[in-house]
Formats: structure tokens, sequence, C-alpha cells
């Protein structure tokens, strides 16, 4: 696997401080907020540089029911060829389930969800994967994600799960260490015993990213320093075997770029720490090659389906409000289902930020309350749509309701977004549509 060496996710946010940050080797951007004719300028500087740059999918689902959408195969492929990419990166889990699969609605969950360890979740997981890997230019390699709620009856630990993914596929892997963590303090999984049993031959590079707990759950926030656990996980890999590369994933709450910098040196003091205790072990600082025939068999449409109404069962739990499925820590799923509801209202809330702006303090309540029983089907924008339609629908007097001040501009908002180009701003246009508002009222 080639070096990438010390890198850091890059964001529109950060892009000067990336810029100007001395070790920098590689940066990471969200594949799904690239526009491949439209590259950032701080991207393009960056690789004029030679810095690499690798697309990191979030919207793919590769641990979903449903083969991989190909239209979303095709967009993480050209931004890997616009980039010039060595690689692309992908999650193992879940963001969408129900549909034609399972005679359902098809629901969104805009987070990135477990997959069950399983054998039947395994099989569609490597197929899938190889589905993507023969549509795309590049190799890819696939994250581990962090877990609020664990599957009843899983066959596999995830160590385990990765180790027979990589040898059936050929894939290669993005270890997340903050993610082992995230499940050690949630799940009771000892990250040690889940680096032991990981192909560390077929390791691409190592994400590292800070979070906070609160009342006993881990929240993989992105958006807090990186916490000595991780570090001191990140060590015990690095003693392991020599990543390929290691990136610091901060999404929010930005601190200053000296501050930033001290994490990327934080992240480097602890691989050498980890390289100096593999040295002293007699170490040559890389694992060996295991070599892999990929398998072919696949899943059959009755695994695919088993697992289709799974994750649609457990979905609706969370963001539709049904019954938790029988096995599922109930609590646990409640406090899944009101952080899919915040960061929706969240994201909804940078997609769209007039609506913050015109309902003020009622942003919030309001939207979480929508969430309760609306999901989201069509990703944030539509979500956006969506969620101020719903609040137009409120009758006078509900809970829901807002003042006609507010909800003229919530109609002026709707009407300006929903159709397939923007209302004409011309002076006729404008007085046509001032002239039937007059005529409906009557």
């Amino acid at each position: 696997m080639r070096r990438l060496g010390t890198g850091i996710g890059w964001r529109p946010e950060i892009a000067d401080a990336v810029e100007e940050m001395p070790g920098i080797e590689w940066v990471e951007a969200v594949s799904e907020n690239l526009c491949p004719g439209h590259l950032p300028d701080s991207l393009l500087r960056l690789r004029e540089r030679g810095v690499t740059v690798v697309p990191h999918g979030v919207s793919l689902g590769l641990g979903g029911a449903d083969r991989p959408d190909a239209g979303r195969l095709a967009a993480l492929a050209e931004r890997a060829e616009v980039l010039g990419s060595p690689l692309v990166t992908e999650h193992i889990a879940f963001v969408r389930a129900g549909g034609a699969l399972t005679a359902s609605p098809l629901m969104e969950a805009g987070h990135l969800l477990p997959v069950p360890r399983t054998r039947d979740a395994l099989d569609v997981l490597c197929e899938n994967v190889r589905i993507a890997q023969d549509a795309l230019p590049v190799p890819l390699a696939v994250e581990n994600i962090a877990a609020l709620v664990s599957w009843p009856d899983e066959e596999l630990t995830e160590g385990q799960f990765l180790y027979e993914l990589a040898d059936r596929t050929g894939v290669r892997l993005l270890i997340d260490v903050a993610n082992l963590h995230t499940n050690h303090v949630n799940l009771g999984e000892d990250p040690g015993r889940a680096l032991g049993e990981l192909p560390l031959e077929a390791i691409a590079y190592v994400h590292v990213a800070g979070g906070f707990e609160r009342n006993g759950v881990w929240h993989d926030s992105h958006a807090h320093p990186v916490p000595r656990p991780v570090l001191d996980i990140l060590t015990d890999l690095a003693s392991r075997v020599a990543p390929p590369g290691v990136l610091l994933e901060r999404d929010e709450n930005f601190p200053e770029g000296d501050e930033l910098h001290g994490e990327v040196e934080a992240i480097r003091v602890a691989v050498d720490k980890g390289r100096a205790a593999r040295t002293a072990a007699g170490g040559v600082g890389t694992a060996p090659r295991v070599s892999r025939t990929p398998t072919a068999a696949g899943a059959d449409a009755a695994v695919r389906q088993r697992l289709g109404l799974a994750q649609a069962a457990l979905l609706s739990a969370l963001v539709a409000g049904t019954p938790a499925p029988e096995g599922f820590d109930r609590v646990r799923l409640g406090v899944q289902a009101r952080a899919l509801a915040g960061k929706r209202a969240d994201v909804v809330g940078k997609v769209a930020p007039e609506l913050p702006v015109i309902l003020g303090a009622r942003y919030r309540p309001a939207f979480l309350a929508y969430a309760q029983g609306c999901p989201m089907t069509g990703g944030y924008r539509r979500d956006a749509l969506d969620f101020v339609a719903h609040v137009l629908r409120a009758d006078p007097g509900d809970p829901g309701d807002v003042d006609p001040g507010v909800r003229r501009e919530l109609r002026e908002w709707w009407l300006e977004r929903s159709g397939p180009v923007p209302r004409s701003t011309r002076p006729g246009a404008r007085l046509a549509r001032a002239t039937r508002r007059v005529l409906l009222r009557r």
C-alpha cells in the first residue's frame, strides 16, 4: 500500500489552516461535498504542491441490503479520477432501508448505522464491496464505524468480521481507532482484541478523532479534542504494524490553527511511541503480506430480503417512532434516535440557513417534533423542503403553528426552492404572483 504519511481531513472551514500547517502530506475530503468541475481553490493549490487528496464517501451504504447504486458509484469514481487519488474510501454501514426489496417506504438515516455481524450480512457486504471494486478506477478501502447500539445474536466479533471481509474480497481497511474506543465504551468491546484479530497488512490508513461521554455513552462527535485513550489505541496499533497513513478528523467546533496542529503532532508522537515499541520487540516495520484469492460467492435474494427487513425495522424504530425490534436495548435506541434527530436538525440548518433565521428559537423544537414521525426520504435538501411543508400544513392553534408573518416567509422560501428552477424575479412575473395570491385569498 502506498505510503501516505500524516494528514488531516480537509473542510472548507479550516481550508486556510490546513494549507498553512507544516508537515501535512495528504488530506481527505468528503466526496459528496465536492463538485468535480468546481473543486475548491484550496484543494487545487494543495494538489499543485503534491499533497495527495483522497475522496471519502459517506452515502454509498455498502452494508445495506440493496446493491450499491450505480450513480453513486460513478460519482465516487469521477472524483477519484479528477483528484488523481491513489484510492477511495467508504464505510461498513447502512444508511437507508426499505424500498422495493421490502415493499415498504424508503427511509434515509442521515447517518452511518452498524451492520449486524452475521454470516448473512457478511455475504451481502462482500458482494456489495466487489460490485464497488469493479466500478471504481482505484482501490477501495472501507472503514469500521462507531455504534451506540448493537444487534442481537451476532455471530462474529468486529475483528473477525473485518478479517473475513478483507480475506474474501481483497478490500483494504480504513481503521478508525476512535471508533474502536467508542465501541469499547458503548458496547464493551476490547479494542486490543479487535486489533489482534485484524489483517494488519490490509490497512490502508488510520482515522483519529475526538468525542465526548454523556451518561455513560460515548459520542463520536468529531468536534472535540482527541482523548488519551484514543491515542493509546493508535500507539497499540503502531506497535503491531507501520500504518501507511494516519489522519486527524475534525468536522465541527473547529479550533484555531495552532490547536489543530497540536492535535496532529500528538498523533505523530503516538505513532512514534508505537514504532519504538515495535522496534524494541524486534519488529520489521510492516506486517507480512498474505496472499488472497477473493471468492466469488454472492448473497441470494432471500438473504438480501431478510437483511433488508431487519434493517428497515431498526431504522423505522429510530426515525419513525415504531416499536423497537426484539432484542435491542430500548434505552440505547432512544439515545440513537435523539442523536439522529439532532443531527438532522443541525445539518438542515446548515443546508438551509434561512430556516433558523426565519423561525428563530422555534426552529430546533419544531424540527425535532417533525422528525419524530417524518423519516428523511431524499437527502437533507429534500428534508428541508419537507419540514417547511410540514410546518405550513399545521392548523391554526396547533403546537407546530407559526404566526402569519413567519408563515408567509416560509411559504416564499418553499416556493422559491421547490420547483425545478428558481422563480423569475422579473417585475411582470412578480406582479402575476402577487395578483394570484390576492385572488386566492378571495
